[in-house]
Parts: C-alpha cells; structure tokens; sequence
C-alpha cells in the first residue's frame, strides 16, 4: 500500500499543531512546529481566513494524519462508523482507536504511531496469542496484546518503554508492564481520546 514518505514535520506546520509524529523531537525545542509556527511553502504566512468548508477538510486531514491513514482507508472508516449505532462521529474515532498500531503506541511500546506501525508489519506483536502483522487490525474487548517473546530484548522496545514509563494508557487498556502486555477490556469512549479533534467537523464534511 502507498504511505506518505514526506517529511512529517510539515504534516504538523499545515495543521498548525502538533501531531507528534517523531516521538522525541516533538517534546523538544528542535520541534519545527514550534520554530516555525506557520503553514509550509511560500505562501505559507499569507493565507487568508478559511472557508467552512476548508475547516472540515482541515479536521479531515488533521485526524488522518494523527493516525496515519490514506484517504481510501479513511472513508471505508467512515461507512463503518455511520452503519454503527450512535454517533457518528464517536464511532469514528473509537474504530481509529482501536487499530492495533495505535494499540501499541498508547501503550508505550512505541515512540509514536508510524514506529508502531513499522514493528507491527515486522510481527513483533500478538493478540490473544498469535503474531499479527497487519496494522490496521482492529482489536475488540477481551483481547489481550502482547509483545512476542522473542521481541521483548529488542533495544528499540526497551527504549520506548523506558521513555513512556510516565505515560498513562487509556482507561480501555489494562497494562501488564511486568509481562509485555495489555489487555482491552472495553471500546474506548469519547472522554477516553486526549486529542483536540472535533469530529463533528468530519461529519459534516462527509455529508455535503
């Protein structure tokens, strides 16, 4: 599948926020949305006010971004949500939620969501067991996630947790530090997702 190999940094300065997708450095003063707090490209400081269309093309974007996901992909997300009961909107984003990749992030396991990614497509992870290889896995309540056995030495998982210790999971996510494990005891909710998304936005960009 295609993926964006651009720099990621500009993902963020288009955004005009961060969406911490270099681990350290977006926690650190070299953070170019920070040194650079405007869009990229030569017109970048001279955009005028943004339509209400372009406002949910913009939150569109920004929460594909969070989570790195193609268009394509993103709105086959979108008619899952909307065949689901409830809204919309939270729907959505409790699908986002529970990929496996983001899985491994909001645990620690990973520095950010494309690391996650990398090492779920290098088996390093199972669910319930067995090695999964596939991103975009969704987990369900009951399912336990794990580190594979013969990853829990790598260096690359060691440093990450190491780096997260102080990092609470979601309240969905019960954490097994001592085993390399978690299990998903519930759909995360609305008040679980931390990130400043308004996903009302994404709707109504959806239904026009």
């Amino acid at each position: 599948m295609a993926r964006y190999t651009g720099a990621v940094c500009r993902l963020c300065r288009r955004e005009k926020q961060k969406l911490f997708l270099k681990g350290d450095k977006c926690y650190s003063d070299k953070c170019p949305c920070d040194r650079r707090p405007t869009p990229p490209g030569m017109h970048g400081q001279g955009r005028s006010k943004t339509s209400e269309y372009g406002l949910q093309l913009r939150e569109k974007q920004k929460v594909r971004r969070y989570y790195g996901i193609l268009e394509n992909q993103f709105e086959k997300y979108y008619d899952m949500a909307a065949a689901h009961k409830g809204k919309t909107g939270t729907n959505l984003l409790s699908i986002l939620e529970t990929r496996l990749d983001n899985v491994v992030y909001r645990l620690g396991f990973a520095m950010s969501r494309a690391e996650a990614r990398q090492m779920v497509l290098h088996a390093h992870f199972t669910v319930n067991g067995k090695k999964v290889n596939i991103p975009s896995y969704l987990v369900k309540p009951g399912d336990v996630v794990a580190v594979e056995s013969k990853s829990q030495s790598l260096e690359r998982i060691k440093a990450a947790i190491e780096a997260n210790a102080s990092r609470v999971p979601p309240k969905w996510l019960e954490l097994d530090a001592a085993n390399f494990s978690a299990k998903v005891t519930a759909r995360p909710e609305r008040d679980d997702i931390d990130l400043p998304i308004d996903e009302q936005l994404i709707v109504e960009y959806y239904s026009k």
